[in-house]
């Protein structure tokens, strides 16, 4: 508890372990805050609680997590990501090895995406009124002009493209917990998605829709952006691409693919005379191999979400009812 006291102990923790890992020129500075400059443009703000569970799991952690997740919040309005500010709750008796180990991931996720981390602040609760650690994460970032990138922007006739294989996140978290075993390890998806957004941008730069699918899952994204945009969505099931392994584990655990958390993929809603041109720019990218164009926007003042099946058939997609996966992000 002396670390959360505002004391010389957590004095040392700050410096020892935050600073160490997070160490730049802004977070130096000591103070409550971070000051710095800006562009021209339009400023975004975005913030994110972090309450996954298991902490570490295949391909990430709550760390890396905490990063890559209010990073792609703000890379979903167009916005180019500057900085960073990370929230820690401890509970009593929670390893310093193991937040050592989180916050180099954070540090690590930080460095690779060129965003750092400029600011923050750390509490420690009592023993049993915490789940080890909590990190809130708050990001801005810059909207370049001419950029107009929002939910309410679908329009009838426009393309439905989604960067990759959807599930691989909620299905890698849920085989950790259950200690369930596959013939292949499947991994978290979760990855910065701020540099494929720009070169997206750079191409295309009226864009109208993105939206990272994340708690939730693709099918209650798409039904997030037609009630904002109100119109309805026509999918393609055969299009949408998965993994082998993961829809076998969708089917083991009865869980519906459409509704499992993914970290790093993305939405993308544009025109349709620009879905080839953004296809081949989202395919040249690492985080966009798979990027397929999966549906469209129909009129439909009921803003429904539908989807025709592999085998011709037809089905509503309707928002999430409850949690399929809780402790998912």
């Amino acid at each position: 508890m002396t670390h959360g006291s505002g004391g010389r102990a957590m004095a040392q923790l700050v410096e020892e372990l935050f600073i160490r890992h997070f160490d730049n020129e802004l977070l130096r500075q000591g103070n409550d805050q971070a000051l710095f400059s800006v562009g021209s443009g339009r400023m975004v703000m975005s913030v994110d609680g972090h309450v996954i569970s298991p902490l570490f799991f295949p391909g990430g952690d709550i760390g890396s997590l905490a990063v890559h997740g209010t990073l792609n919040d703000v890379a979903m309005s167009g916005a180019r990501p500057l900085y960073l500010s990370a929230g820690f709750i401890l509970e009593e008796g929670f390893p310093l090895g193991d937040l050592d180990r989180i916050v180099a991931s954070m540090a690590e996720a930080s460095r690779q995406a060129g965003v750092p981390v400029v600011t923050g602040d750390t509490k420690v609760v009592e023993r049993g009124k915490g789940d080890g650690v909590f990190i809130t994460t708050t990001g801005v970032g810059l909207v370049p002009d001419g950029v107009n990138i929002s939910g309410d922007c679908a329009r009838p006739g426009d393309a439905i493209l989604l960067s990759g294989a959807i599930g691989n996140h909620g299905v890698a978290i849920m085989s950790s917990r259950e200690n369930l075993e596959f013939e292949t390890t499947i991994e978290s998806d979760s990855a910065a998605l701020h540099e494929l957004v720009a070169q997206m941008i750079e191409a295309i730069p009226q864009i109208h829709c993105l939206r990272d699918p994340t708690r939730g899952g693709l099918a209650t994204t798409l039904n997030e952006l037609a009630q904002q945009s109100g119109v309805g969505m026509q999918l393609q099931e055969a299009q949408i691409p998965m993994d082998e392994q993961v829809a076998a584990a969708c089917e083991l655990l009865g869980l519906d693919p459409l509704y499992v958390a993914n970290e790093g993929k993305l939405v993308c809603i544009c025109a349709p005379e620009h879905a080839d041109t953004l296809l081949e720019v989202m395919r040249a990218h690492p985080l966009g191999e798979r990027a397929a164009r999966i549906g469209e926007v129909v009129e439909d003042d009921d803003a429904f979400v539908q989807m025709e099946t592999r085998f011709g058939g037809g089905r509503i997609v309707d928002w999430l009812a409850g949690e399929q996966l809780p402790r998912i992000c």
